[in-house]
């Protein structure tokens, strides 16, 4: 149960392997994901590392189904997961894979090429087929007499009226349709005019071999005289990437031609039909089992890579790793290891040997689905030091509970809550889909969170009661409008009614008050004129209570610290003077916030004096203000006692626990060099911490390099300006962070005026009709108030006041006992292969 506010206690262990089991050994310990390897050839080069051939043949393995996927995907073809996780496959098993994937890729390589070129051939013949088609239509339109003395002026004004007609050459073929504008002018230009073009779109599109896109082409010929002309055609039509083919010139080959193109193409269309089926049985068998292989090639891969982390024995029969795992799971490695064993066929069993070391190990926190959330809420601001107090079981109760003070809205708050239980209830459904948006990733790994922000933020509304900035009348009012102010057993008249915009109640009349409200503020502040100065004085006061105690608490989170880590001095010249001067504070402001509560009723509240005047005097004892008085006899003794014990507590932590600090140092550094009886008495290191620094300077592969002793680092110049630091934010922080948690005031505030405002201003004007027409209007009315209400109160409010919150968290509350500055524990699993992802 200690683990769950603190670190996981971790120890650095050695494994022997032997080279026949190694492989099956580490393949048990990424499936159950609980140790991290650390590297222990820094220096070599990746591609001289023992195993890098066989990281190789993973990857040109993983290439060639990443073409197979990506064949897949084009044919719309749905690749099957059944969310099964394979075991991996033995080494010898790869020459099996490897023979498997290139015979696949050599197949739809294979296939592919062919289906281009028949693809290529087919629409030669189909943009043929067309242009036979079409120059039919074009010569039939040459006979016309009219279109032959309009193109014969065209060619040549000199050969008109000449007896024997003209004798053109012609060349036919296919453009894409946007290059025909450009075409015609192009020809026109360097032909100088001698040129006669016709041309007609194709209607069906046509498909790309080498892309497979649609493409839109049209048919032309081009009529010419000469040889030079048709030299000039053709290099235009080659400039343009023209598609030319051979066309007759009597309409009895073209009408053959024609025939044979015909049949050639329904030849071709059932061959392609056939390539195609064959192609898409292939693409579908793949499709079964394309993700198991994805994850037996990277769980492989995976593995060489883990084991080129490893030193191999001089034997050259045994490889040496060195891992980080938490001491709780020593039993499930060394499990692991025997099924790694017995799997691989070995009979000599892998050794798991527990070091010393100084190094710091990783930080390994356990989470499950509902903490996980609130983990990373934590480690987003920076990975707690090994065995420090961890804020994130904290966090489940303060942050939501902080986030619905700004928030707190019945309505909403049900609306939140609604939306999380539908991620929590339909969660197992939602994770086998897979979305890949971030945006929902992010918001489905909080949907705990955000159910808890719902559940809190119901409950604070109900305080508020304030439900879409409305209040609940369920146990009616504590206020009585029967008597009249001033006039006591009167009643109001209706005419005093009818002559009296607002009316004013005294507390202090019989029978006016007639007790608190059950649970929360008393509806009928809802419809008072001096509602905002009410609430501004009820949430300005609760704020600064809610801020006191959590930051007393996160102080006194430090002392678990301290105790932990044995650190006395930091208990009584760090924990104490920093508890004390924040008790005798701003402990004593909250004190005073309760005393004014329940000392001033109705009748004497006007002469109650002010919190803010009498905090402001306390600190600079000055008591001689006539307008504000004390609140209790002997108030200025006991403030000033406060002022003097506060004040005494900063020289403490300024500079006491340095001077101490440099006395028990000098203490040391003395006791170190004498010898009591024969025997050397130094802080120097032992036969069993000398092995410890040989070996850890041997590896060279740590994450963070060992800490060296006290005395080494120790400087006073140093350790002075650092504890001044400390002492100095320590001190103006109390102040400044009071003064921060005031956002809760602020926010809450905001939260209950949009609402208030989209209530008057858009729900109002469908309530003021009472006919049909106007149900109808109240009807689009209401559906343009609940879409303001989700995006700006819901999502945008939302947001800002989870940001708010994470901000009193990570400054204000995180910063009392909490350092941050450890590295994550990050273990060799498998999960992210069977979620889709590449293993780094």
């Amino acid at each position: 149960m200690g683990e769950l506010f603190r670190s996981e206690e971790m120890t650095l262990a050695q494994l022997f392997l032997q080279s026949e089991s190694a492989y099956c050994c580490v393949s048990e310990l990424g499936e159950i994901g609980m140790v991290q390897f650390r590297d222990l050839n820094p220096d070599v080069n990746a591609f001289q590392r023992k195993f890098v051939n066989e990281v190789r043949r993973c990857e040109e393995m993983d290439r060639k189904l990443r073409f197979v996927e990506k064949e897949i995907k084009k044919a719309n073809i749905p690749i099957v997961d059944t969310g099964e996780n394979p075991e991996v496959p033995f080494p010898r098993d790869m020459i099996d894979l490897e023979a498997t994937f290139e015979k696949l890729e050599n197949e739809l390589k294979e296939i592919n090429t062919n289906q281009e070129a028949l693809k290529k051939n087919f629409l030669e013949l189909t943009e043929l087929k067309h242009i036979l088609r079409r120059t039919q239509q074009f010569f039939d339109e040459m006979e016309d007499p009219s279109l032959l003395e309009e193109s014969s002026t065209l060619l040549d004004p000199n050969e008109v009226g000449r007896a024997a007609p003209l004798r053109l050459g012609f060349v036919a073929g296919v453009i894409g349709r946007e290059r025909i504008p450009t075409f015609e002018r192009m020809l026109w230009r360097v032909c100088r005019g001698n040129v006669f073009l016709r041309q007609a779109d194709i209607e069906d599109p046509l498909e790309d071999p080498a892309t497979g896109d649609n493409v839109h082409k049209s048919v032309f010929i081009i009529f010419f005289q000469g040889d030079q002309l048709k030299n000039r055609v053709k290099k235009i039509c080659e400039g343009f990437r023209a598609s030319l083919y051979p066309c007759p010139e009597t309409p009895q080959e073209r009408k053959e031609m024609a025939a044979g193109v015909n049949t050639r193409i329904d030849d071709l269309q059932m061959v392609l039909n056939q390539t195609e089926d064959h192609r898409q049985r292939v693409l579908q068998a793949a499709a079964k089992t394309v993700r198991v292989w994805f994850i037996k090639v990277r769980k492989m891969k995976a593995i060489y890579h883990t084991l080129n982390l490893c030193n191999i024995d001089v034997t050259q029969k045994c490889l040496i790793a060195e891992i980080w795992c938490p001491v709780s799971d020593l039993d499930s490695i060394q499990f692991a290891l025997r099924r790694g064993t017995e799997r691989s066929g070995s009979t000599v069993p892998s050794i798991l040997n527990r070091m010393q070391t100084k190094q710091t190990p990783p930080t390994y926190n356990k989470t499950n689905k509902f903490t996980s959330g609130f983990q990373s809420i934590v480690d987003a601001y920076g990975i707690s030091n090994y065995r420090e107090m961890n804020p994130a079981p904290y966090t489940i109760i303060t942050f939501p509970f902080l986030f619905a003070v700004m928030f707190g809205d019945l309505g909403h708050g049900v609306l939140m809550t609604c939306a999380a239980l539908y991620l929590v209830l339909r969660e197992s459904r939602l994770i086998a889909q897979k979305n890949d948006s971030e945006m929902f990733s992010m918001v489905f790994a909080g949907r705990y969170i955000i159910l808890l922000m719902g559940l809190f933020s119901m409950y604070t509304g109900i305080i508020y009661n304030d439900c879409f900035s409305k209040s609940l009348n369920i146990f009616g009012s504590g206020w009585s409008v029967r008597p009249m102010f001033g006039e006591k057993g009167d009643n109001w008249t209706f005419a005093v009614l009818e002559k009296s915009n607002v009316l004013q109640l005294n507390p202090a009349v019989p029978n006016v008050f007639t007790g608190p409200y059950p649970v929360g503020i008393d509806p009928i502040w809802n419809i008072a004129t001096n509602k905002l100065t009410f609430l501004n004085s009820f949430k300005m006061k609760m704020s600064i209570i809610l801020g006191v105690i959590h930051m007393i608490f996160g102080v006194s989170l430090s002392l678990f610290n301290h105790l932990y880590f044995r650190k006395p001095l930091n208990i009584y010249l760090g924990f104490i003077p920093e508890i004390i001067f924040m008790v005798s504070l701003f402990g004593y402001l909250v004190l005073l916030i309760f005393y004014k509560w329940i000392a001033y009723d109705a009748k004497s509240s006007r002469v109650a004096p002010s919190l803010l005047i009498t905090f402001i005097n306390m600190c600079l004892f000055s008591y001689n203000d006539p307008t504000n008085k004390p609140f209790y006899t002997g108030q200025v003794v006991i403030q000033c006692l406060l002022v003097i014990i506060a004040l005494s507590c900063v020289p403490c932590m300024l500079i006491v626990k340095t001077l101490v600090m440099r006395r028990q140092h000098l203490w040391r550094r003395h006791l170190g060099t004498q010898n009591f009886g024969g025997i050397h008495v130094g802080n120097g290191p032992t036969e069993d911490e000398a092995e410890i620094i040989q070996h850890d300077q041997l590896s060279q592969n740590t994450e963070e390099e060992p800490e060296p002793s006290e005395e080494e680092v120790f400087n006073f110049a140093d350790e002075a300006v650092h504890q001044a630091i400390h002492t100095i934010e320590y001190c103006l922080g109390c102040i400044s962070n009071t003064a921060s948690y005031l956002r809760l005031w602020a926010l809450s505030l905001a939260h209950a005026q949009l609402s208030e405002v989209l209530w008057s201003m858009v729900m109002h004007m469908g309530l003021s009709s009472r006919s049909f027409g106007g149900f109808i209007f109240l009807s689009i009315i209401f559906c343009f108030f609940a879409v303001l209400t989700v995006f700006i109160l819901l999502v945008m409010e939302g947001l800002s006041a989870f940001l708010h919150a994470l901000r009193l968290h990570w400054v204000e509350f995180q910063n009392k006992f909490y350092t941050g500055q450890g590295f994550k524990f990050m273990p060799f699993t498998f999960d992210s292969i069977l979620d889709g992802k590449s293993e780094e």
